[in-house]
């Protein structure tokens, strides 16, 4: 008969206060690079995919028709909702640090499998796997990284990890032009080794997690408060010897009430009830960023191809400008969401890329721009709504207590992907196949009415957390 460990019934704890009072060094590097890089490898894929689209449809590849091409995505959305809601809800339970590797495990094996597909059933059931993967990933790594990089540095941090996503799509569509062409090699063996070396690369950032720990604010909540003390303990021997500071004294101490096991009721009442205003901003926060890149974003190359004649082969190049406006926009402002705050810099940056889709959506229905002025316009707004899709991950994030963390931003991202990344494409395709401008116009407006209204929702009921200990912004279900 086994005995289980008792759970003290409560604690005081200053685990907190000591892991945001730590200066920057190598360790946050690693804890940014090993889990951050995982939204690189994404849009590495998800540009290479998009690329590959015409070359699956060719006999002496798989032979695949434009549809089936379609429900290859259809089939890594459905299975990155599944993931995110299944792996949000054990990285809760389970800790983040088992979740994080099991993840990132799926993830490279519905990647490595994929590049040996022989017919739709397999390459649609591989892609199913991977979104289950990278599902799990989003709930699992925010959860880790907020938890782990000091308070005073959340906002830019999480900001210019989650716009790395925009790194890997610019590499895809580099690489999808040498993969892809006939004259370097075969034209069924350069997409099977895009996928390749893709899982190769995440195989190393695998072993690279290895030496991350888990989350100490995890362990202590769920009554692991020794092995959270020896955790924070060896952390602080490693940031004191890479930096040569002598650690500040923590100020401040929770109380806690540990328990093993936090019902999914509880962790309902608390996102339904008492922090329902803060799920209403979120959710207004993913839809209307996920409407934006799902329709205005991923539609900007069947724009150029009927309203411009840009011959359809040429519109990828144009990724690695857009590209660089997303990545830009994260780096360049994430430094102000802990400086000016988050109130004001996520009201600004959805609100200034909501009136530049207006003045660009007016303009291109009068015929005023050309290529060149359309991509710099596109470029200009996707700098500000970069950084808004960027802020409504970290609002996320960050708002709810502890103990939901990860299975609200797997929720949110779920709904948001769901209500985006299937309305807005069908919705696109349709006025963008209608010929007229002022229909496609008409179909800006409604994104930037959404961005607009989530600026005004922001201004609103916003919360303040630049600089905030995440238990002060939400008090944890087990706190006092």
């Amino acid at each position: 008969m086994t005995c289980r460990r008792s759970v003290p019934q409560v604690l005081e704890t200053r685990i907190p206060a000591r892991l945001d009072r730590l200066p920057w060094c190598g360790f946050h590097l690693a804890v940014v690079i090993a889990l951050g890089v995982t939204w690189v490898l994404d849009g590495l894929e998800v540009t290479f995919i998009g690329s590959i689209g015409g070359v699956l449809q060719e006999p002496a590849t798989l032979g695949l028709t434009a549809q089936q091409v379609g429900l290859l995505a259809s089939a890594y959305v459905s299975g990155a909702v599944a993931g995110a809601l299944g792996f949000g809800y054990l990285t809760d339970r389970l800790g983040r640090r088992v979740i994080f590797f099991a993840t990132l495990g799926i993830y490279l094996g519905g990647v490595a499998l994929t590049a040996l597909s022989w017919n739709f059933a397999s390459f649609a059931l591989f892609r199913l796997i991977t979104g289950l993967g990278i599902g799990g990933e989003y709930a699992a790594i925010n959860s880790a990284i907020d938890e782990l990089i000091p308070a005073r540095l959340r906002g830019r941090i999480d900001l210019i990890v989650n716009g790395s996503f925009w790194i890997g799509a610019a590499v895809g569509a580099v690489a999808s032009t040498w993969l892809l062409d006939a004259r370097l090699l075969p034209v069924d063996l350069g997409w099977r080794l895009g996928f390749g070396i893709g899982a190769v690369l995440g195989l190393s950032i695998l072993l690279l997690r290895r030496i991350l720990p888990e989350s100490p604010r995890w362990l202590v909540t769920h009554g692991r408060a020794e092995e959270a003390e020896r955790v924070v303990g060896d952390i602080e021997r490693r940031v004191a010897a890479a930096t040569g500071a002598v650690l500040a004294i923590p100020q401040h101490s929770q109380i806690v009430h540990p328990r093993r096991v936090f019902g999914f009721g509880l962790i309902l009442r608390s996102v339904l009830g008492r922090y329902r205003q803060r799920g209403l901003l979120c959710l207004i926060l993913m839809v209307a960023q996920s409407f934006l890149y799902n329709s205005v974003f991923f539609s900007y190359s069947l724009v150029l191809v009927h309203f411009y004649g840009v011959p359809p082969e040429q519109p990828g190049r144009t990724i690695a400008v857009l590209a660089a406006g997303n990545f830009l926009g994260p780096l360049l402002l994430g430094h102000l969401f802990d400086s000016v705050g988050r109130r004001r810099m996520i009201g600004a940056s959805f609100g200034i890329a909501g009136l530049l889709l207006v003045l660009t959506g007016w303009l291109f229905a009068q015929g005023l721009l050309s290529v060149a002025t359309q991509t710099a316009l596109w470029t200009a707004i996707f700098f500000f709504a970069s950084a808004a899709a960027s802020s409504a991950y970290l609002t996320v994030s960050e708002i709810f207590p502890l103990e939901t963390r990860a299975m609200a931003i797997a929720f949110f991202y779920a709904v948001g992907t769901a209500a985006g990344g299937i309305a807005g494409p069908w919705l696109f395709g349709r006025l963008i196949d209608s010929g007229d401008r002022q229909a496609v116009f008409a179909g800006y407006l409604v994104a930037a009415l959404l961005l607009i209204g989530a600026a005004a929702t922001e201004a609103l009921i916003g919360v303040d957390a630049e600089g905030q200990p995440l238990e002060s912004i939400a008090l944890p279900l087990s706190g006092e």
